[in-house]
């Protein structure tokens, strides 16, 4: 795989593909084995990725370490992409995501680890494991709920709620109107809602 260059977090992404569909294809070559594609799409996301990275785990060198291991998981993982589930960015923003997150989660276990004899009122065990089976559940019904969606909406829904970014910077992303966003987020919530049955 080609050698992967630090993420600079200055400046926006320079030249490069930036439409839904380029991403897409440049994740499907990437699939197939081609590295300058998946340079080139490297080259595209780096700076948001890193951006979505620091705005998680808030620190410049563990971001630098997500993104190493996101873009890692995005060569080995790539034919898993499926353009009718949603947009090449909002899927490589998924899995920045739930690396960031795993960083952070693993970073305050060390931390509970490190600080145990303060802490007096630990769960008991089956207490853990009800927690973990219902967390379980809830994400299942989430991602069912999720599959009721439109692409479109999911996608923007996927950048507000799981890459914790604006209506604005939505919009800007997707090249939308701010309206447009806010309603593609609106209609897919009320979506979600229906489809859990939250509210009804």
């Amino acid at each position: 795989m080609t050698q992967l260059r630090p993420v600079a977090s200055g400046a926006p992404d320079e030249g490069g593909p930036d439409t839904a569909p380029e991403l897409g294809q440049l994740l499907k070559r990437a699939g197939r084995g081609d590295e300058s594609a998946f340079a080139e799409l490297y080259d595209a996301t780096s700076k948001r990725v890193f951006g979505l990275a620091l705005r998680v785990v808030r620190d410049p060198a563990q971001a630098e370490e997500v993104c190493q291991e996101a873009y890692l998981e995005i060569w080995r993982t790539s034919t898993r992409f499926d353009e009718d589930k949603g947009s090449a960015l909002s899927w490589i923003f998924t899995l920045v995501h739930r690396k960031a997150v795993d960083r952070v989660r693993s970073a305050e276990a060390s931390t509970r680890r490190d600080t145990t004899y303060h802490h007096t009122n630990q769960p008991v065990e089956h207490d853990s494991t009800a927690e973990a089976v219902q967390s379980s559940f809830e994400a299942r019904r989430v991602r069912g709920a999720l599959d009721t969606l439109t692409a479109v909406q999911r996608e923007a829904l996927e950048l507000a709620y799981f890459g914790g970014y604006t209506h604005t910077e939505v919009a800007t992303m997707l090249d939308l109107p701010v309206g447009t966003a806010k309603t593609r987020i609106r209609d897919g919530l009320i979506r979600l809602r229906d489809a859990m049955g939250v509210g009804a």
